[in-house]
């Protein structure tokens, strides 16, 4: 067997399906994306070729694209500043719940598996003006001062979306680490327990260090996330009001598709698969850093 497999020839053949898979599926798409990109079609019917045009146009004149990366930032910010400590502090207390640990593990993790339509839908009903579900709650507290357009105003709506994106993915951080601190060995925890360690002191000192491996599984988890956000964008405000809460992946969908504008719209995820790339590599080289085992 080993000289089987080290034969080259032999490892060609045994690739060569899986390449031929990837090139027709990933790199054939990516370059004629590009080259669409370089033409005014509108999805049917002739087009002419128009060169970097296009390019030029998103990088330099095209204020949407950028907000929508912008937006995209904000929530990775928000993911890794909020969502994700609240998520690792609360994988602790599950952890440290007894009999109940099954029970909070279900209930934090219950958005997750609820589908992104039923529960953007319901998101939605909840930030109206009228009838919603906030507005009425402030109405029976006595504030109804704060009462507001939740999804209606430019200043608000982006808050509100990156509220609701953290609350769906809430139970897929807070999983992960929870794995991450089943996966510490038992031995540990007593070994510092018997050096002094306080409760804090061990959590700050030990734990979250050991816990390195999966953080970084996280991040670069919320960073695709974000990313590639759509969906909820699409259900919740389609990117309004005022393209306010604009993601890329929506952008690109309206642009080719709702405005027909499909050598546009293939311009800019050619220009967003760049900067996927470049953001791949710096995370690659941020974390290039070993990070040990226990």
């Amino acid at each position: 067997m080993h000289k089987l497999l080290s034969n080259r020839i032999t490892i060609l053949w045994l690739v060569a399906p899986s390449m031929l898979l990837f090139l027709g599926m990933v790199c054939f798409p990516v370059l004629m994306s590009g080259y669409y990109g370089m033409t005014d079609w509108r999805g049917i019917g002739a087009y002419e070729f128009v060169g970097f045009t296009n390019y030029w146009n998103i990088l330099f004149h095209d204020e949407v694209f950028w907000r929508s990366l912008w937006n995209a930032l904000l929530l990775l910010a928000a993911t890794l500043l909020i969502q994700h400590p609240i998520a690792l502090l609360f994988s602790i207390l599950v952890m440290n719940g007894g009999r109940f640990e099954k029970l909070y593990r279900t209930i934090f993790f219950l958005p997750a598996v609820i589908s992104i339509v039923v529960t953007s839908k319901m998101w939605v009903s909840v930030f109206h003006p009228n009838y919603g579900m906030l507005n009425k709650l402030l109405d029976g507290i006595g504030l109804s001062m704060l009462k507001q357009d939740w999804l209606g105003d430019p200043k608000l709506a982006i808050w509100c979306v990156i509220i609701v994106v953290m609350w769906q993915g809430f139970g897929y951080a807070l999983l992960l680490y929870y794995a991450g601190l089943q996966g510490i060995p038992k031995d540990i925890y007593e070994a510092a327990e018997l050096d002094g360690a306080g409760r804090i002191s061990l959590y700050t000192k030990v734990v979250i260090p050991l816990l390195r491996p999966m953080m970084r599984v996280a991040v670069v988890i919320a960073v695709t996330a974000c990313l590639k956000q759509m969906e909820t964008i699409f259900l919740m405000t389609n990117g309004g009001p005022a393209n306010t809460t604009q993601f890329v992946g929506n952008y690109i969908y309206k642009t080719a598709f709702s405005s027909s504008l499909y050598g546009y719209g293939n311009a800019i995820s050619v220009i967003f698969v760049i900067i996927c790339l470049i953001i791949t590599v710096v995370m690659n080289k941020a974390f290039s850093k070993d990070v040990g085992e226990f």
